[in-house]
């Protein structure tokens, strides 16, 4: 009786799975898997400043704006094509990492500054004053856009665009404006409250997202537009940092 040779060799079944991974649309051949593993930089950031870092690195503009950031990628990475698993873990270990630091960040508010409650509560009113238009938007989109699509014209033409404002193919990449509205924020920080792994992790997201943006189905100019600006506005944080940290020949500490 012939025995199959992966029945003898177990490990050829495994190489021959990991060639087929490899070899995928989503391998690491393709941009699908290296701009997945860049924003896996930004979950181990956080989890590496959460361990040895204090809370007064935290950025409260940037890490509230990651947590909605990642919400809508999740959504993204399922909706995308080719569908991005290791994308969808991603971000949704990333919700957790930031909702943490989140955590930290605004305990040590309350610890060190005298109006800090007052503060925390205009927040918390402004976001739910942007969850309530965020969850309006979401009850509209259906009628609005069986609408668009019964009519003729520019209208029409705007509901069948994959990238346009019916589809998470839009929103995602607009909120990720965001990112860089929140290092704006942050535009004259002090350098030492500057973190030196989120924005090297922000800058490579940047730069390698600017090319899968062109790879993915469907094509998202928006996408790249974002991720230069990103890749930029994080890039001049972190020549602050380095420039901080080693220019003058000092180490990190």
């Amino acid at each position: 009786q012939l025995v199959s040779f992966r029945a003898v060799y177990p490990g050829a079944a495994m190489a021959s799975a990991a060639m087929r991974f490899i070899r995928s649309e989503t391998g690491p051949m393709t941009t699908h898997f290296w701009g997945p593993v860049a924003n896996w930089g930004i979950v181990l950031s956080a989890a590496y400043d959460s361990y040895y870092k204090g809370p007064e690195i935290i950025s409260l503009p940037m890490t509230g704006t990651m947590i909605v950031y990642s919400g809508l990628f999740m959504r993204f990475a399922w909706a995308v094509q080719p569908r991005n698993y290791l994308l969808l873990a991603c971000h949704t270990f990333n919700v957790t990492a930031q909702s943490n630091q989140l955590r930290r960040a605004l305990e040590y508010k309350l610890e060190t500054e005298k109006n800090a409650r007052a503060e925390i509560e205009a927040l918390g009113k402004r976001a739910a004053a942007g969850g309530a238009a965020v969850a309006t938007m979401i009850a509209v989109r259906n009628p609005l856009h069986a609408a668009c699509m019964n009519s003729t014209g520019p209208a029409r033409a705007l509901a069948e665009w994959q990238a346009g404002p019916f589809y998470i193919h839009f929103w995602a990449p607009t909120f990720k404006w965001m990112l860089s509205v929140a290092n704006l924020m942050d535009l004259n920080r002090p350098v030492e409250k500057v973190s030196l792994s989120q924005q090297a992790s922000l800058t490579a997201t940047g730069i390698i997202w600017s090319r899968y943006s062109m790879v993915i189905n469907p094509v998202n100019y928006n996408l790249m537009i974002v991720n230069i600006a990103l890749a930029a506005s994080s890039g001049y944080h972190l020549s602050r940092k380095l420039m901080a940290e080693y220019g003058s020949g000092k180490s990190s500490k």
